[in-house]
């Protein structure tokens, strides 16, 4: 196995504290948002076999069967299918959509056939792969995930009291379903900016009078004034996980992360469609293509129990699976299956994998057909395939 190291993104949105106080280092001021453990061409991990240091994806590409088992190149291709993530928010994310595999791939080839240049800011797709994802709290995470049933959504936006979100609520009450969530979502993107400006601010100063359930919704405007994906933000619910709970995301789900430290495993892509709360490209009429319209509660999934005390967490996706290990002092060591690539992160504690010790944000890269076994105390999350 191979200890990785890997890149720390500096998006604007990541808490300048919370990865550093996990890996014991001062913080530099500022922001770090992610740290990306995986192959993804954006920001590779790095290794040393002895021969200096290279990229995983290198190393994959050089030998996929080798890294990746024969059956998992066989079913996802010579590449490593999923990307493990540190991801410290300490300000929303943008309200977000990821695309289902064949938009992926439609989307992708059609940007392709017409030469959007693959960096360029109005480009919607990286790559031609969906993007599902997990995300497991490390502390107190909150997010919002999912649209509202109509009926609910109009009785937050009434509450207000703002007389221009009145025709929203109309529109929630008066049609199914699907073609309101469709409608009034379309409404508030397409709305005047300038007008939108107005009922952002008056619905802002609002939710922050009242609290309670508004009060998520009041921190956006401070971090986008004006912006209407703070009206879009309104249709969603609001989740609060605790440490050890999880939330998975499929495609076309709207969502946003708004504050929290967490690990989170997603199939290894970066296409992300945005419906406001960014200075980013908002393409509207690919984002309503991508969008599911119903509504739907994420809850929170709880680690359920598996052989040799792993705790996985379910998904309903084959690219990934996410499981924890709660190492005792004193516990016997505990041999993983080597039928494919995995990757190991510790959060807590001194653990070994292997003759490796490990210190809380580090991981290791373990190739399928190598036998890991995790001992001492702390607690490591595993990434690896489904399948």
């Amino acid at each position: 196995m191979d200890r990785l190291t890997n890149t720390i993104r500096p998006y604007a949105w990541g808490s300048a504290t919370a990865i550093p106080a996990l890996l014991g280092v001062a913080p530099t001021g500022e922001p770090q948002a992610e740290m990306w453990m995986g192959a993804h061409p954006g920001a590779p991990s790095r290794l040393d076999r002895g021969a200096g240091a290279t990229t995983l994806s290198a190393v994959i590409e050089a030998d996929p069967e080798g890294e990746l088992g024969a059956a998992a190149v066989a079913r996802f291709g010579p590449r490593l299918p999923f990307l493990l993530k540190l991801l410290a928010a300490g300000a929303p994310l943008s309200l977000q959509v990821h695309p289902d595999l064949a938009q992926a791939r439609e989307g992708f080839a059609d940007e392709e056939r017409r030469g959007v240049p693959i960096d360029a800011g109005h480009r919607n797709y990286k790559d031609a792969n969906h993007k599902p994802e997990m995300l497991c709290a490390l502390t107190p995470f909150d997010g919002l995930c999912g649209f509202r049933p109509p009926t609910e959504a109009a009785d937050l936006l009434e509450g207000l009291d703002v007389d221009s979100l009145k025709p929203y609520v109309d529109l929630l009450r008066a049609q199914p379903e699907e073609a309101a969530l469709r409608e009034v979502l379309t409404a508030v993107l397409a709305a005047d900016r300038t007008e939108m400006a107005r009922t952002v601010t008056e619905a802002g100063a609002a939710a922050e009078r009242l609290g309670g359930p508004y009060t998520p919704y009041a921190s956006l405007v401070h971090a986008y004034p004006g912006d209407p994906g703070v009206i879009a933000a309104m249709l969603l619910n609001h989740f609060r996980l605790q440490p050890g709970e999880a939330v998975f995301l499929g495609a076309g789900v709207p969502h946003a992360y708004l504050d929290g430290l967490g690990v989170e495993l997603l199939a290894n892509s970066d296409n992300v469609l945005r419906a406001g709360l960014t200075p980013k490209h908002v393409d509207v009429p690919e984002l309503l293509k991508v969008v599911r319209f119903e509504s739907g509660d994420p809850g929170a999934l709880r680690p359920e129990a598996g052989d040799d005390g792993e705790e996985v967490y379910p998904a309903p996706i084959d690219e990934f699976r996410l499981s924890r290990f709660a190492l005792a002092p004193g516990g016997a060591p505990r041999a993983l299956p080597d039928t494919a690539p995995q990757i190991l992160l510790c959060t807590a504690g001194a653990p070994r994998a292997g003759e490796l010790t490990l210190a809380p944000g580090e991981s290791v890269f373990v190739p399928a057909g190598e036998r890991a076994v995790l001992s001492g105390a702390g607690t490591v999350f595993r990434a690896t395939l489904a399948v």
